[in-house]
């Protein structure tokens, strides 16, 4: 884990800044022909004015009584003017936000330059927030700028929110979720947060922060500036702030959140993931709907990065579905970062036999990106990272219709 990952889903898109994995050649004989889409928005601004105006507020609290070290009078300096550029962007997406979902468009037209033809028709909706809506834009711009042929629809309606952002209504989990923080992941976090050598980088009386400021907000809230930094191209590098030690006891805490409230783990029955159960099984029945097409196809959805995450987890994508019940072994198994950087995504590719525009479901392919890298999949591959759709299919319905059985709610 390096800096960056320490901001869990705070990380910029990772690609080509990780490396651009190569793609495996698809087996002899066969094409795509059509894909499923669901992407984060990419980078942003912090979500809240509070996230910018209380850490200010708080040092110029210590500052009135000569209480910062020099580092601490430069950083009140340095979130000053962060606070005055957010004011009236909180939530946006930043230009590299923009530039993230653009790169990402242009890459599938060359990962997968069957598809993108003139012609091929383009289906994008949105959830009603403007980041995820730009980020929808930016991606149509650029798939329409290097293919003008395109037939491109879009939206972002109220009425497609069940299906991109279920997780809002589901109570049952949201319920399960917070009662798991509350009881494993809250002792968890206590035992991983020292913020002692942070503290004395920027107060220079330990005594006043415990008397009379609140030390976890002060870290938590400047912790969070500095993660997020990297989602623009002209902010301060804040990172000297903290040890190795601080940023990966903070990493640690947020991964163990996340897992409790979005992870495949008995300590929730299981259930969580079930949240994109809607999702998922518009994946399957948009994708059944392209089988039959004589068109080519791109069903393309942007949301957030509570979907993605527990999407990737209900689709059992590489090892992330694991059910763990250590939470101090968490983070040998499942990094979070991994799966829902800012701009993360899944694609879902079909591939057709080439010389049989007849096929039918059983004959087609697919392989699943997670981050524009090729995912394992819960079924028996039919080779390297291309499986059976029948067969995937199968798995997931079986498990999509289990749901008011196993869940009885």
């Amino acid at each position: 884990m390096d800096k960056y990952q320490a901001g869990s889903q705070y990380l910029a898109y990772p690609r080509p800044a990780y490396g651009i994995p190569e793609l495996t050649k698809a087996p002899k004989g066969y094409v795509p022909f059509h894909m499923e889409h669901y992407g984060r928005h990419g980078s942003r601004w912090l979500l809240k004015d509070t996230s910018y105006d209380r850490p200010v507020e708080n040092l110029e609290k210590a500052a009135a009584y000569g209480k910062l070290t020099p580092r601490g009078e430069l950083l009140l300096k340095q979130l000053k003017e962060i606070q005055a550029a957010s004011k009236g962007r909180v939530g946006e997406l930043t230009p590299l936000g923009h530039r993230q979902h653009r790169e990402i468009a242009r890459r599938m037209t060359e990962n997968f330059p069957e598809i993108f033809v003139p012609g091929t028709h383009v289906d994008a909706k949105s959830t009603v927030i403007i980041r995820c809506i730009l980020s929808m834009a930016n991606e149509i711009a650029e798939l329409q700028k290097i293919c003008p042929e395109l037939i491109v629809t879009c939206d972002a309606s109220r009425t497609t929110q069940k299906i991109l952002a279920y997780n809002s209504t589901d109570s049952v989990a949201k319920k399960l979720g917070r009662e798991a923080e509350k009881r494993y992941g809250d002792p968890f976090e206590k035992r991983h947060s020292d913020h002692s050598a942070f503290i004395a980088k920027i107060f220079n009386d330990p005594k006043f922060v415990a008397d009379s400021l609140d030390e976890k907000k002060i870290f938590g809230d400047i912790f969070d500036i500095t993660v997020n930094t990297q989602s623009h191209d002209d902010q301060p590098d804040l990172y000297d702030l903290f040890t190795a030690d601080e940023l990966r006891n903070e990493w640690l805490a947020h991964n163990a959140s996340w897992y409790l409230t979005a992870g495949n783990t008995s300590l929730t029955n299981n259930r969580i993931p079930y949240n994109q159960r809607v999702l998922l099984r518009n994946f399957i029945e948009s994708a059944d709907t392209a089988m039959v097409s004589p068109r080519l196809s791109a069903n393309l959805r942007f949301g957030h990065e509570s979907i993605v995450l527990p999407l990737t987890i209900l689709m059992e994508l590489n090892d992330s579905a694991v059910d763990l019940t250590d939470l101090d072994a968490l983070a040998a198994r499942w990094r979070n970062y991994e799966i829902f950087p800012m701009g993360s995504n899944i694609q879902m590719i079909f591939y057709r036999p080439k010389k049989n525009p007849a096929f039918t479901p059983d004959e087609v392919l697919v392989k699943v990106m997670l981050n524009e890298a090729e995912a394992t999949l819960p079924v028996k591959a039919v080779s390297g990272p291309y499986y059976r759709w029948s067969d995937l299919r199968d798995h997931y319905m079986k498990k999509l219709d289990s749901f008011p059985t196993r869940f009885k709610e």
